[in-house]
């Protein structure tokens, strides 16, 4: 019989095990993951859970009968030390020994840390894990300080969210604007905005030099007071099981299309992985999501059953602020113009990146419209009547069927 073993019990580990279930696969599934709980979504811990409005039956990916129920090997709280590719085994922390077959790596990724003194505290707060959005949740409340190191998404999804339960919040960011690494400025100053229209001080172009017990230090000497401290500046790959693998490796596990890496024995899945993303021009990228994860478990899945390989997504996020509900689709890279597409002052726009007369990328702020219609057409890759686009009089309907294919024909 052939088996599958897992490592990695995460969003893209347990998906591809159900999806190998899914897809006919009648061999023996070992999924096996450093947490004790069953693999459960990670967006809603910064929002949803973090506010006491989740409960941990929401929170999973699958009910935790499915696993025993499809005839899934979970394990939970194990962790793997090394691969033997040439024997075809993994070596677990208590010395535990597990062959497989074929080996799917599903490690994820860690958080950054800031190399300054006082960085590796105790009482720092990461936001990756169930455990980490506990401890956060016990230190929020009514007259409690939280100090933000890093203005990205997940960091603002906690002020936010810390803001909700009576806390006050400052978000320290050392770049001159929130967001800056992942989005447009006019996303950024939309944000910035609603953060402090909400009472969150946000300090931008500030460097922070050391964590002490009162709070962080900055590069002018200030102390910023806190009870609690959350630092999100950033995630790194977990590829070191795969390198005793020997497998390649460059900001990530290398992998291909169906998500195989170096070693036709072994795939590798989610936010570990770098990997060509067809929809923009075959580029490799290592990108953090849900849906790059659940894509990728895909390509894994069909690639293991010889099924067809899925067809090939446009990636896309979203982020959940306070009533705000963002979502992007494609990436901006080679765009050589922009259009902000409605009024940001209303709480409900959206920014187009345009290379030429193509979309590559769309920010919609609680637009869902503009953000189907603009994905729809990156993934065509059609040409838009930019005209109509810019006019917001114009309906987003109307401007994707005004778009026009390469050969011509009206799309």
């Amino acid at each position: 019989m052939t088996k599958v073993l897992i490592i990695g019990a995460g969003h893209a580990g347990g998906s591809v095990a159900a999806l190998l279930k899914q897809y006919g696969f009648d061999g023996q599934i070992v999924l096996a993951g450093e947490e004790t709980a069953p693999p459960y979504q990670r967006p809603p811990l910064s929002k949803a859970w973090l506010k006491g409005e989740a409960e941990m039956e929401t929170l999973l990916l699958r009910p935790e009968s499915f696993y025993a129920e499809q005839g899934i090997d979970l394990r939970t709280g194990v962790t793997a030390t090394a691969i033997d590719a040439v024997a075809k085994t993994v070596t677990f922390v208590d010395g535990t020994i597990e062959p497989y077959d074929t080996l799917i790596l599903a490690t994820g990724s860690t958080a950054r840390k800031l190399p300054v003194p006082g960085a590796n505290r105790p009482e720092l707060i990461e936001l990756r894990t169930l455990h980490d959005a506990e401890r956060l949740k016990t230190a929020l409340g009514p007259g409690k300080r939280l100090a933000v190191v890093g203005g990205g998404y997940v960091g603002l999804e906690a002020a936010a969210s810390a803001r909700a339960l009576g806390a006050e919040v400052v978000v320290i960011e050392r770049m001159d604007r929130v967001l800056q690494r992942v989005a447009s400025e006019p996303l950024s100053a939309f944000f910035t905005a609603h953060h402090r229209g909400h009472g969150v001080e946000i300090r931008t172009g500030v460097e922070v030099t050391g964590f002490e017990a009162g709070g962080v230090r900055l590069a002018d000497g200030e102390l910023i007071p806190a009870d609690a401290v959350l630092v999100g500046v950033g995630a790194l790959a977990r590829d070191g099981l795969a390198r005793t693998a020997g497998l390649a490796c460059d900001n990530g596990v290398a992998v291909d299309e169906t998500a195989r890496t170096s070693d036709r024995n072994i795939y590798a899945v989610g936010d570990m992985t770098q990997r060509p993303i067809p929809a923009m021009g075959g580029r490799i990228m290592r990108l953090e999501s849900v849906p790059n994860a659940l894509e990728q478990a895909k390509q894994a899945a069909a690639a293991i059953t010889r099924r067809p390989a899925p067809s090939p997504e446009v990636p896309w996020f979203w982020s959940d602020q306070y009533e705000i509900k963002l979502q992007i689709a494609g990436l901006p890279f080679d765009a050589d113009r922009q259009v902000v597409r409605g009024d940001p002052e209303s709480g409900r726009f959206a920014v187009f990146h345009l290379r030429g007369d193509r979309i590559v990328c769309v920010e919609a702020v609680s637009a869902p419209s503009e953000f189907m219609a603009g994905r729809q057409m990156i993934g065509r890759g059609t040409a838009v009547d930019f005209a109509k686009l810019i006019d917001p009089a114009v309906s987003i309907k109307n401007v994707e069927r005004s778009a026009v294919t390469d050969d011509g024909r009206a799309g």
